[in-house]
């Protein structure tokens, strides 16, 4: 930060400070380019799909590999 926004922000009490802080919140928050309902729906779609399709590979492909792999073994285990 520069040293004139150090000063202003170090004369705002504790309540002008938050104040400042919502509305700069706020004023970002007006900037953002929000999702339209056809992308959110399309976003939502692939996830759900590599969610779903990550949940089915993972079983499936620990149970082709031997389970000496692992790093574990059952010789020495009490």
């Amino acid at each position: 930060m520069t040293d004139a926004v150090e000063v202003t922000e170090e004369k705002l009490g504790i309540f002008a400070r938050v104040g400042l802080y919502y509305r700069q919140v706020v004023n970002e928050l007006k900037k953002v380019v929000w999702p339209t309902r056809n992308m959110l729906t399309t976003y939502t779609a692939v996830v759900l799909v590599f969610v779903l399709s990550s949940s089915q590979s993972y079983p499936s492909s620990t149970w082709f590999l031997p389970r000496s792999s692992s790093g574990y073994s059952d010789k020495g285990h009490g």
